[in-house]
C-alpha cells in the first residue's frame, strides 16, 4: 500500500445531501419522504429512477450556484454506515452573515462561553420558537450503494429528539464495530407528534435502523463489504446453514423401491449435503432394494428376464 499524509484527514468526497425539506419559491416545506440534491445531474436522475420523483435544476436559498434535486416518493432509502464515526452534531445557529452560535450543549465553541440557550431560557430551551434559540443540529454521512460514485451523502436534520436518537444508534454500532468496518441501515422518514400546552405538533422524524441484519451481527464485529451491500444474500445462506440436515438413510431405507432411493439421492445432491459415504451407504441400499425386489411374488413365483442369444 502507498503513503498518506499524515497532517490531513483522509475523508471521501462529499456527493450530495439528503433532506427532508424543500423550499417552495422563497418558502420552505417540510416533506413526507426524502429530497435528494447534488451538483451531479447524474446522481440526481439516478435516484429519481431508484425512488421516483421529476428531476428538476433547483437554486438553494442565499445561492447563487444551482444544484440539481429530486422530491423522491420514498420515505425509506437504504444506506452503509462507513469506517469511522459518521456523526457530527451541534447546536447552531445561523443567519445570512454564517453561524452565530456553535454549541456543544456546553461550552459555546465561537466564543468559549457557556451555553447561551440554556443560561437563558433553562433546560427546556428547545421548546422556544426556532430563530430564537439554537437548533440541534446533526449531520449523518453514509454511503448510497445504489448511486454511483465512491463518495457520501450528508443526512442533515434540526429535530431534537432525532438528535438524541441518532446519537444513541450510532454509538452502539460503534461500540461493536469500533469504527472499522460498514453497518447497512435503512434511513426512514417517520411522522410524530406532540401535545405541548394542549396544542398538538406534527413533525418529521428521520430514524436510523438496521438493515438485514441482527443486532447480533452488527456488534459482533466489522463486517465484511459483502455482507454490508447484500445482508439479505447473508441471511439466506445462514438460514441454510443452520436448518436441519435430513436423516437422508432413514430416508432412503423407509423406501418402497430402488427408484424412490434415487429420489433420496437427488434431493441430497441438490442440497449439496453428498459426500462419499452418503453415496455409498444409498448405493448398499437401492441394491438391497433392488434384491428384495427380485424375490418371489406371493404365489412363489420369480420374475425373469428373458435373455436371447442376440443380446
Amino acid at each position: 500500500m502507498g503513503s498518506r499524509l499524515l497532517n490531513i484527514q483522509r475523508r471521501a468526497a462529499e456527493h450530495g445531501r439528503l433532506r427532508t425539506g424543500y423550499t417552495d419559491g422563497k418558502r420552505p416545506v417540510r416533506s413526507a419522504t426524502w429530497v435528494v440534491t447534488s451538483h451531479s445531474e447524474e446522481h440526481v436522475r439516478t435516484a429519481a429512477e431508484l425512488w421516483g420523483g421529476e428531476p428538476e435544476q433547483w437554486t438553494p436559498l442565499n445561492s447563487t450556484i444551482a444544484q440539481w434535486r429530486v422530491i423522491t416518493k420514498a420515505s425509506s432509502i437504504e444506506a452503509l454506515i462507513t469506517p469511522g464515526d459518521p456523526l457530527n452534531q451541534y447546536n447552531e445557529m445561523w443567519s445570512a452573515g454564517g453561524c452565530q452560535r456553535r454549541c456543544d450543549g456546553e461550552t459555546e465553541l465561537l466564543t468559549r462561553q457557556p451555553c447561551l440557550c440554556a443560561r437563558q431560557f433553562g433546560e427546556d430551551w428547545h421548546q422556544q420558537p426556532k430563530g430564537r434559540v439554537c437548533s440541534a443540529t446533526s449531520r449523518f454521512n453514509v454511503m448510497l450503494p445504489d448511486l454511483s460514485g465512491m463518495g457520501m451523502w450528508r443526512a442533515e436534520t434540526h429535530s431534537f429528539y432525532a438528535a438524541s436518537e441518532w446519537g444513541g444508534m450510532v454509538d452502539i454500532v460503534l461500540a461493536g464495530t469500533d469504527g472499522r468496518g460498514f453497518v447497512p441501515v435503512t434511513l426512514r422518514i417517520e411522522p410524530r407528534q406532540v401535545v405541548r400546552e394542549g396544542k398538538t405538533k406534527k413533525f418529521p422524524v428521520v430514524v436510523v435502523e438496521l438493515r438485514g441484519v441482527t443486532p447480533r451481527q452488527a456488534l459482533a464485529g466489522p463486517m465484511n463489504a459483502a455482507t454490508a451491500l447484500d445482508p439479505g444474500a447473508a441471511g439466506q445462506a445462514r438460514a441454510a446453514i443452520e436448518a436441519p440436515r435430513p436423516d437422508y438413510i432413514a430416508d432412503a431405507e423407509g423406501a418402497l423401491t430402488p427408484d424412490d432411493v434415487g429420489d433420496v439421492y437427488r434431493r441430497a445432491n441438490a442440497a449439496g449435503h453428498l459426500n462419499d459415504q452418503l453415496i455409498a451407504d444409498l448405493k448398499e441400499i437401492a441394491d438391497r432394494k433392488k434384491a428384495e425386489a427380485a424375490g418371489p411374488d406371493e404365489d412363489g413365483a420369480y420374475v425373469v428376464e428373458v435373455v436371447t442369444a442376440t443380446d
